[in-house]
């Protein structure tokens, strides 16, 4: 599912890839509905292609944390300002991923993620993961059980 949603560089919000024109994206405004080009030169990011730097040495896929963060706030919207005033991003973010790394995620790196959080679910989207990969991934863990029945 966000393999399709993307982050344009200098514009605010998000945004569905609807079509490839020639030599450019017809893209979706998910706040307005609005389509427009993005052109070549824009730098263009797929949220499905975007991970958090965990403690360990990792990265936590962005569907994961997205999912954790709709988890602990029971579905509904972050009020950024309210928990920035209460110095308290850290502390929110660290409720969906503990293992998060406190040196290289910076505050701004939060303040977007619970943008796109809110974004995502004001435009009704609350799945996060595909059905394809929760599908592989159910197959794997159950070719991977019976292998260690044998």
């Amino acid at each position: 599912m966000l393999k399709r949603i993307l982050a344009i560089s200098g514009r605010p919000g998000l945004y569905r890839l609807v079509n490839h024109g020639k030599n450019s994206l017809i893209v979706e405004s998910l706040s307005d509905g609005k389509r427009f080009p993005v052109f070549n030169h824009e730098k263009v990011m797929s949220l499905g292609d975007i991970a958090i730097y965990t403690s360990d040495g990792g990265e936590a896929p962005l569907a994961d944390v997205l999912e954790k963060l709709k988890e602990v706030e029971a579905g509904s919207a972050i009020d950024i300002k309210a928990v920035e005033t209460a110095g308290g991003l850290r502390e929110e973010i660290a409720k969906a991923l503990p293992n998060f790394d406190d040196e290289r995620v910076k505050n701004s790196d939060i303040k977007k993620l619970f943008s796109w959080y809110n974004c995502l679910i004001s435009a009704g989207i609350e799945q996060f993961k595909d059905e394809e990969d929760a599908e592989e991934k159910t197959e794997e863990v159950s070719e991977n059980s019976e292998d260690k029945t044998v």
